[in-house]
């Protein structure tokens, strides 16, 4: 009792004020208020609440009401100062806090620990990176906003004090209850993380915690369970685990929370723990480091601490130790009457319960509870998971990816013309995301096996491997390890293959691994959520550039701040609206929209996505393939393009001619084929035809010439239902043409006559004719050229003709039961009929894909020509091709691109940039790219099934008011 008498005296002559100098609890612009509110307050005390300030109990908001009405006897009984909320839910424990604040003569200080946000506690609620993965971050601001965002959160939900950050260094890399928890091992690093979340929280209204003080980041015992050593010379802790706190001290740190560790160099007493002892709390952080603000405990009922004392005796220790606030004391009654006694035979002494008090009622004050208000409960959850949360994640994730080994610059993968990759999934959680993210940039087939000899086998066929290690992401303390059978799988998978590791896990996982030799490109991506999977995704592809340095060292391979940087090959991203200044809220009414198409019966189902800025932040399927709602739209469904097959098959590759200079505009159709020589239409140009300038007829009904005598159906003259030597020209399903009929079909065209006044007529006529230009020149039929020169490359392998040779008739909508040319239900097999007649391929129709590959050919003309590491033609033959030249003459078309309307009617909602681009499809299609805004829009659609009369969408103009609908949704 004497020992502990002298430590309250030696308080008492150190810190006989509160002090105001450099004191982060003084609200400077308002101190005579602050001060006068607190003194009011304190001077109204009695006793009993006096010392009930210095306490703040634990709850679960999940507690049955038999816990929680123990708490409301604290607040009411016991005068509690403070509640530490833990498990539980949101709505809860706003509906708790409310309940407690209304209990307490003073009101509560609210705390959590919150280290990556509410999630860390609460279900949900939004779980931000772990602080392992922003300390990969070299952009430490991305560090504060994530601070901010996290004490938005807290505020939002009557939290005034969040235990964080964690400042310990983790130089341990076997320390089982810091790990993920820290910014890293390197003390410069983990500062400036720490105070840039500590500034972005504390700027938010919330106060930030330090902890763990004087240091928890090297060891090997979880002070929850024991009281671990931190056995090091006093210059070693200046010059590590000390730093930090000095920093953030400088710069306005709230309030500090001491550990339960056994520090030799600086508390004399064998195993006293730090949290007890005055030469830690009162002679190192209060007096050396010049600390002034809140001093917690961490939980006294820790085995660190609870092992050494009495409910009682613990927590006079540590108040006398220099602790203001007693963290989740045992015995709150028992402990309180302790106390009270240790004051009345003067071991405390009214100016050293003065000074702590005091010190609680500042914080208060600054925090606003001098004017409390309860938690708003409407719309909490949203408040507590928006969209802007979203994008932060994005960001900072984004930023944190980190590149640990790059051979042959393997990283980011090119000429996918040339890859067959495989996907293995290693870890005991899902990789599902991942795989699906890769899969919208390539092929990737998913093996599977449960031997070695299994895995070795089937990926022979494959010239790259991508091995996903996939973690839990439930929190940071869960298993990270790969298991041996995994090791030895990884050694020799790689032994046989190319491979790319990616580690969704803690990187301390890498630690394992004896050799990397044989990898040729790894990735940290230190978590295995969702975001952190897609964008891990994106980088491999080279949408995304690697940017984050490795916060620890993983042997003499991986140093500290390992740090490859990867080029962006240009690709597709995929990400949040607001990423790239666009509303979510505002892009919903697409889906209003869309619902209305549906429920007007404009069409069954539909495809819709928009990208801005090379990033794709909207791509979402509604209704089904019919209206018997069987099968639902998903990403992977191919629909009929339609017309959009002009600008997405034919255009690049005439544009490729014109980049290689064997084309140009002005070529006429003469010298492009021979056979037009002695033709009426020999003279016209290729920028006349597709400027639809050239008088040719709209439309010609070959399949109308190939009905019987009688009018009432095909003749068996040119079709038959079994193919043969003639009748090799596959139609529709069971249907075959004569093959000699589609040189009929090609002099029709040649001889037709030309609309006798030149004006704008829009006509599919030189789609079959660059069909055969194509084909002659390139010397391969249409649907091998583009797949070669375009579709491969570009990663288009949902983009094809003849779709029922690659995709089940299930993952393709109906365009239309044809009741008087096929008749039949026409599904995988393009609906124009003149496109049938040619075998399904022409220059005009023929196409199928999906939205997010049709972007990608949207993006590579917004790009000018630039996609995924290739140029496909120069920016100024993009130029030349979308260019209206016939604006004068009242034609609003560039060659081969629509352009936007002239007048008040035309193709698209009229608020699109005059130099935007794109085309519409009979079948309900539409694609357009705008250079100015960045924006690309595709919408794909069966609307006519199963009548292809149906002409609803067209007649409502649903597309233009979605188009509008996303322009009205940018917000800069």
């Amino acid at each position: 009792m004497k020992k502990l008498l002298l430590a309250g005296l030696f308080v008492l002559l150190v810190f006989p004020v509160l002090a105001q100098e450099n004191n982060p609890l003084i609200v400077k612009s308002d101190f005579q208020n602050q001060k006068k509110w607190v003194d009011s307050i304190y001077d109204n005390m009695t006793l009993e609440e006096k010392f009930g300030q210095l306490f703040m109990a634990d709850i679960f908001s999940s507690d049955p009401k038999a816990k929680t009405d123990k708490l409301k006897d604290l607040i009411t009984n016991y005068h509690l100062g403070g509640v530490i909320f833990s498990k539980g839910g949101p709505k809860r424990q706003a509906k708790l806090n409310n309940e407690f604040q209304s209990l307490a003569k003073v009101p509560l200080l609210v705390g959590m620990d919150a280290e990556w946000g509410l999630s860390m506690r609460l279900d949900s609620t939004y779980a931000f990176p772990w602080n392992m993965t922003l300390g990969a971050i070299t952009d430490n601001k991305i560090v504060e906003k994530v601070g901010r965002r996290i004490g938005e959160h807290s505020k939002r939900l009557g939290v005034h004090i969040n235990f964080a950050p964690v400042v310990d260094i983790n130089t341990n890399p076997k320390n089982p209850i810091i790990g993920n928890r820290s910014f890293g091992e390197d003390r410069d690093n983990v500062t400036e993380k720490a105070l840039a979340f500590m500034k972005g929280m504390q700027s938010a209204g919330v106060m930030g915690s330090a902890k763990h003080f004087p240091g928890h980041g090297d060891t090997d015992m979880d002070s929850h369970k024991t009281l671990p050593t931190i056995d090091f010379s006093r210059e070693r802790l200046d010059t590590i685990e000390l730093y930090p706190y000095r920093k953030l001290i400088s710069e306005g740190l709230n309030s500090v929370m001491v550990a339960h560790l056994n520090v030799p160099a600086l508390e004399s007493q064998l195993n006293y723990p730090s949290s007890l002892s005055s030469a830690i709390i009162t002679d190192l952080l209060k007096k050396e480091l010049g600390f002034n603000g809140l001093i917690f405990t961490d939980a006294l009922n820790m085995k660190g601490a609870s092992n050494f004392k009495k409910p009682g005796e613990i927590e006079l220790a540590a108040f006398l130790a220099g602790n203001d606030i007693l963290l989740i004391s045992e015995n709150v009654p028992k402990a309180m009457e302790f106390l009270i006694k240790s004051y009345n035979d003067e071991t405390i002494t009214e100016q050293r319960l003065a000074y702590s008090v005091k010190k609680i009622l500042y914080a208060k004050y600054k925090v606003g509870l001098n004017n409390y208000k309860p938690v708003k409960t409407d719309y909490l959850l949203n408040d507590l998971n928006s969209v802007i949360d979203d994008a932060l994640y994005e960001e900072a994730m984004d930023n944190a990816l980190t590149v640990l080994k790059n051979d042959r610059a393997i990283l980011p993968i090119k000429d996918l013309q040339k890859k067959k990759i495989a996907y293995v999934n290693f870890g005991d959680a899902s990789g599902e995301e991942f795989l699906d993210e890769l899969k919208k940039y390539s092929e990737i087939d998913w093996v599977k096996s449960n031997s070695l000899s299994g895995y070795i086998e089937k990926l022979k066929k494959y010239n790259y491997v991508i091995i996903g290690f996939h973690k839990s992401n439930a929190n940071p303390w869960k298993g990270y390890k790969f298991t041996q059978n995994e090791l030895v799988w990884l050694y020799e998978i790689a032994r046989t293959n190319t491979v790319i590791l990616d580690v969704f896990a803690r990187p301390y996982a890498m630690l394992d691994l004896k050799t990397t030799a044989n990898f040729e490109g790894i990735v940290m991506s230190y978590q295995n959520s969702k975001i952190s999977q897609q964008l891990s995704a994106q980088l491999i592809f080279g949408a995304r550039e690697a940017k984050g340095k490795l916060p620890v060292s993983l042997g003499e391979d991986f140093p500290l701040n390992t740090f490859l940087k990867t080029k962006s090959l240009r690709r597709l991203q995929y990400g949040t609206p607001e990423s790239v200044g666009v509303n979510s809220y505002k892009l919903k009414k697409i889906d209003s929209l869309a619902k209305l198409g549906m429920r007007e019966k404009m069409f069954p189902g539909a495809q819709i996505l928009v990208a801005r800025k090379g990033k794709v932040i909207y791509q979402k399927n509604f209704g089904y393939h019919e209206y018997n709602k069987e099968i639902p739209v998903k990403d992977t469904d191919i629909y009929d393009l339609a017309s959009l097959t002009k600008i997405l098959a034919s255009l690049p590759m005439i544009m490729e001619l014109v980049d290689k200079k064997e084309l140009s505009l002005n070529t006429k159709l003469s010298k492009m084929l021979p056979a037009y020589k002695n033709s009426n239409k020999a003279d016209i140009t290729l920028k006349q035809m597709l400027s639809h300038y050239a008088r040719f007829k709209p439309w010609i009904p070959f399949y109308r010439h190939t009905f019987n005598e009688e009018k009432t159906g095909i003749s068996s003259k040119y079709y038959a239902d079994i193919p043969g030597k003639d009748f090799n020209v596959e139609v529709a399903k069971d249907l075959y043409m004569r093959r000699d009929y589609i040189d009929t079909i090609y002099k029709t065209i040649r001889e037709s006559d030309l609309n006798p006044r030149l004006r704008y007529k829009y006509s599919d006529l030189p789609y079959y004719i660059l069909k055969k230009y194509l084909e002659n020149k390139f010397d391969k039929p249409l649907e091998v050229a583009v797949q070669e020169n375009l579709y491969q490359s570009l990663g288009a392998n949902y983009t094809l003709y003849h779709p029922l040779s690659k995709f089940s008739k299930n993952r393709i909508p109906p365009t239309e039961i044809d009741n008087i040319f096929r008749n039949q239900k026409v599904q995988g097999y393009v609906h124009d009929q003149g496109a049938a007649m040619l075998g399904g391929v022409s220059g005009h129709a023929g196409l199928f894909s999906n939205t997010n590959d049709v972007a990608k050919i949207m993006q590579m003309y917004l790009w000018k020509g630039f996609y995924g590491g290739k140029r496909y033609f120069n920016p100024d033959v993009f130029d030349i091709f979308n260019t209206c030249y016939y604006c004068n003459e009242d034609v609003r078309r560039g060659v081969g691109f629509d352009k936007p309307q002239l007048g008040t009617v035309g193709p698209t909602c009229g608020c699109v940039s005059m130099t935007s681009f794109g085309h519409s499809g009979f079948t309900g299609t539409f694609a357009w790219a705008d250079p100015e805004q960045e924006i690309v829009y595709v919408f794909l659609s069966n609307r006519t099934f199963p009548d292809s009369t149906n002409r609803k969408l067209i007649k409502t103009d649903l597309r233009s008011k979605i188009q509008e609908a996303i322009y009205e949704a940018i917000d800069y």
